[in-house]
């Protein structure tokens, strides 16, 4: 028999050719389950291979023997398509039936305690030794800007060394970043990535000039925060440096989150965090640690079950909305905070620009 008669196997796992005159119990190893994707896992229902890697995933042998097979399995039914009203709606209707089973939600001012964190020892041993007279800071003073003065321009890693670096060209973001669904971008040039290094190594999309001196009167600053859960806990971290543990702190009660972080080096300026989460949490086993690039704050859920979204968010017109979008205006550190993303990014990174960087403390739109 030539290769032109022997038949395609269509088993999972298989794909092999074979002669139909030869095929019995033992000639094909494959799945007989279906793929499995979860938590950046890929496997098979019928095994407990898993792996991250999806060419990984597809070598896997398979866990059966049997006869090959030249039928090809059925299509799957596509899942119909929701529109955002119905995805609303569902989220809405998972959150009543979930309130209606299990138990009832506390008032959302009832009165919050103030968890007493875990300080880590060289976070702690950094911030008692900091000396803020000596303070690296552009200052306007005598006209006089200091020597290692970062650039103010989101995306631009430039160091202020003489007169002569005022006509050097600035690459920057003139924009801001946005954080939704998994995807990290500026508003100005809409790049997307979900890989979070990725979008720090962005290059600026505009030139301009430098910019030593940091606005004035600005008492809040934008920490970026995200958040993940587990069957049991719920898990939220706001990213910051250089804030003062004695004067920050965590309150919380079942049913709500107040963060408050003062920046000493920022003539205290705050990073202020109130929501209202979505499900009930255990205010006696939660807990808070603080660190030198985050804050992590801890709380058992009451309930066991999958949280939709963290918090209901605050009633606000849309017309409000769009015009404070429109009129925000970042701040950012001097040094970006980075973290390891789970998810697997859709973007093809060899597609960036090189490496100019961005100095982000405004790191947090949320969107809901």
């Amino acid at each position: 028999m030539t290769m032109e008669d022997l038949i395609t196997c269509y088993n999972k796992g298989c794909g092999q050719k074979y002669n139909p005159n030869e095929n019995d119990e033992e000639k094909c190893q494959f799945h007989p389950g279906h793929p499995v994707f979860h938590d950046a896992y890929k496997g098979w229902s019928c095994c407990n291979k898993k792996s991250t890697d999806f060419t990984e995933f597809l070598n896997f042998k398979g866990c059966t023997q049997g006869k090959h097979s030249n039928e090809k399995p059925a299509d799957p039914e596509k899942p119909k398509q929701l529109t955002d009203d119905e995805i609303e709606e569902q989220i809405k209707q998972q959150d009543k039936n979930k309130t209606v089973e299990t138990i009832q939600r506390p008032s959302f001012e009832a009165p919050c305690t103030t968890l007493e964190p875990f300080i880590n020892p060289s976070f702690k041993k950094q911030m008692d030794q900091l000396d803020l007279t000596k303070k690296m800071e552009a200052s306007s003073i005598d006209g006089c800007i200091a020597i290692g003065t970062t650039c103010k321009n989101s995306g631009c890693k430039a160091s202020y060394l003489s007169l002569s670096s005022n006509d050097d060209s600035c690459v920057y973001h003139p924009g801001f970043p946005i954080f939704h669904e998994g995807y990290k971008f500026w508003t100005c040039c809409q790049k997307k990535t979900s890989d979070f290094q990725a979008f720090l190594d962005q290059a600026g999309c505009e030139t301009g000039k430098h910019k030593w001196i940091k606005d004035t009167n600005i008492n809040n600053v934008n920490c970026r925060w995200d958040w993940h859960q587990t069957a049991t806990n719920v898990v939220v971290a706001v990213y910051a440096k250089n804030y003062d543990y004695k004067k920050s702190f965590v309150k919380l009660n079942p049913i709500r989150l107040i963060v408050k972080l003062v920046f000493p080096l920022e003539n205290n300026a705050e990073f202020n965090m109130d929501i209202e989460l979505r499900g009930v949490v255990d205010l006696e086993k939660s807990s808070a640690k603080m660190f030198g690039t985050k804050i992590e704050i801890t709380m058992p859920k009451v309930q066991g079950g999958q949280w939709v979204k963290l918090d209901y968010p605050r009633e606000t017109p849309k017309e409000e909305q769009q015009q404070e979008f429109s009129n925000k205006k970042e701040e950012y550190s001097d040094e970006p905070v980075t973290t390891n993303d789970d998810v697997d990014s859709d973007v093809d990174l060899d597609d960036l620009e090189p490496v100019h960087g961005a100095k982000i403390s405004e790191l947090a739109a949320q969107s809901v």
